[in-house]
């Protein structure tokens, strides 16, 4: 089994989802009390939080990028970022390492194709729905994306970073989480994908009545094939 990187702490409550998703992944396929070969760095949210709000993706590409180098350098074999909205910087990343980055997008458009979905909603951050760094990823591999128009966006954003990483779950922003996805079925979304790693905390497949792409789910279990 490969040593898996993880860039973490963006927020910590997705990270220690992606841990727990990972680890038990591994356990299932190997059994016995075997768990994953996992190196980690976890950051201060509000650090990382300054950056995007400042817009200066550039040194949150450096940074990112300096440590998928260190990860790297301390024997990690894959490198894994632990969370949607940062894949903006997934170039930066994958320029400044030699082993495989198991792109959250890539393995999300699998995961819909393999359902025979071809349109999909987006929920995410206001960057990950707004801009076209991950909307893109995914139409290249066929896919038709669907996002919420503007003031949902503010609704879905807001609920992220004023609530769910701090671990607070309300369940009137379940509601109003809800109410978007029927929108975006109404305009012909298949399924709904949760392209904010936070949005797992509050919403799950049980509470929508369209397929819902787990991302967090998702990609551990990418990770984890990769590994093998």
């Amino acid at each position: 089994m490969k040593t898996i990187g993880l860039l973490g702490g963006m927020s910590w409550e997705s990270s220690v989802l992606y841990e727990e998703l990972i680890n038990t992944s591994v356990r299932h396929r190997l059994g016995g009390v075997h768990s994953a070969d996992l190196i980690i760095r976890s950051y201060d949210f509000a650090s990382i939080e300054k950056l995007q709000a400042e817009g200066d993706w550039d040194a949150a590409g450096e940074l990112l990028a300096t440590d998928a180098a260190r990860l790297v350098a301390a024997g990690s074999e894959l490198i894994v970022l632990c969370t949607n909205t940062m894949h903006r910087v997934a170039d930066a990343i994958e320029a400044a390492i030699d082993v495989p980055f198991i792109h959250l997008a890539d393995a999300t458009a699998a995961a819909v194709k393999a359902a025979g979905l071809t349109t999909v909603g987006l929920l995410g951050t206001r960057f990950t729905m707004s801009e076209k760094f991950y909307r893109d990823r995914l139409e290249s591999h066929g896919l038709t994306v669907l996002v919420p128009n503007e003031d949902e966006q503010t609704i879905v954003h807001d609920i992220i970073y004023d609530e769910l990483v701090k671990g607070e779950l309300n369940r009137s922003s379940r509601e109003e989480y809800l109410d978007i996805i029927d929108r975006l079925g109404s305009r012909g979304a298949e399924g709904v994908i949760a392209g904010c790693t936070e949005i797992e905390l509050l919403v799950t497949a049980d509470d929508v009545f369209v397929p819902f792409f787990a991302t967090t789910q998702i990609h551990a279990e990418a990770a984890v094939e990769a590994a093998m």
